[in-house]
């Protein structure tokens, strides 16, 4: 027997995709490699954030917007090895795994056609497409609703019938809180406990004292 069998699991991070009305899991896309470095910003929703009211000056309007970027790389090399076991990679390389992560991004050829449908029967008001609700998830500490808000893929090379075998795919994410969905709704309780979880994760963070700052007047 050797070591590996004891070897942790390394969890993937991935995309979640729930039904926009039953909530019910549509497609879990798992990254094929977890990113080397994952950016977050948090832009601050003070209120008052102009000056000139001094009974805002410690207000907030909401949680902070917060936004995920990151580059996944997607590689066939390993799938084209073992042929007879990896069929579809043989015929088409990448490209399943790539349309599945700009589906994200797309209405579906079904609901444009429906709306176009509406549009000749004289409907005065076309309802925008609804997509599924987009989880992201990056450990049990990181399960939070988003949106896709920049999406590029650079495809670095191909098998003898141009289909994509490597590609590097940059994602930006803007998560979406209490601001953006209603508090009733299932995407709103995914950030409720994400804040939850951070606040958590806060409390066990090692105090600092007086001391490690050389000050003592507060």
């Amino acid at each position: 027997m050797t070591g590996f069998s004891r070897s942790p699991q390394i969890l993937k991070a991935g995309l979640v995709l729930l039904d926009p009305v039953t909530f019910t899991v549509q497609r879990i896309i798992s990254l094929q490699y977890n990113p080397d470095q994952l950016s977050r910003t948090l832009q601050v929703q003070a209120a008052g954030a102009e000056g000139g009211d001094r009974s805002e000056a410690l207000r907030l309007k909401g949680p902070a917007v917060e936004t995920f970027k990151l580059d996944a790389e997607l590689d066939a090399t390993d799938q084209l090895e073992f042929p007879d076991q990896n069929q579809s990679t043989v015929d088409v390389g990448l490209f399943p795994q790539l349309a599945l992560l700009e589906s994200l991004v797309s209405p579906t050829s079904a609901a444009i056609m429906q709306n176009e449908n509406l549009l000749k029967r004289g409907a005065l008001e076309i309802a925008p497409a609804e997509m599924p609700l987009t989880l992201f998830v990056w450990s049990a500490q990181r399960v939070v609703p988003v949106r896709v808000t920049e999406f590029s893929i650079t495809e670095e090379a191909f098998d003898i019938t141009l289909n994509p075998i490597h590609a590097k795919v940059s994602l930006s994410l803007r998560v979406l809180s209490v601001n953006d969905l209603p508090l009733d709704h299932r995407g709103a309780d995914y950030f409720v406990t994400y804040l939850r979880t951070k606040e958590t994760l806060a409390a066990r963070a090692t105090p600092g004292s007086r001391s490690q700052l050389g000050a003592q007047g507060f």
